[in-house]
């Protein structure tokens, strides 16, 4: 069983090959409904708050990282037109507990 260490090593080895760092342009067409869902499944992957543990994965992420991705899905609403949308959404889930 690798332990916290062994995977934050493999992990760093891992994001340190050659070329990790460049910057890739993807063309990516998805519906609405898919970026909506995929900013809620970053956003909640990202806070950690429906589990009791964060991964080990998350735990040895850079926070430069963590908040790329924060970005990256900000980012996708914005392109959608969903960012009211979308925040009006978190109110009435946020309201509903």
């Amino acid at each position: 069983m690798l332990t916290t260490n062994d995977v934050a090593q493999v992990l760093d080895t891992i994001l340190s090959i050659p070329g990790m760092n460049e910057v890739v342009k993807i063309d990516l067409k998805i519906s609405r409904k898919n970026v909506l869902l995929l900013n809620h499944v970053i956003e909640r992957g990202l806070s950690g708050k429906d589990s009791e543990k964060p991964s080990i994965l998350l735990k040895s992420i850079p926070d430069e990282n963590l908040h790329e991705l924060k970005v990256l899905a900000e980012e996708c609403l914005q392109k959608a037109g969903l960012i009211e949308f979308s925040e009006k959404l978190t109110t009435l889930s946020e309201n509903s507990k």
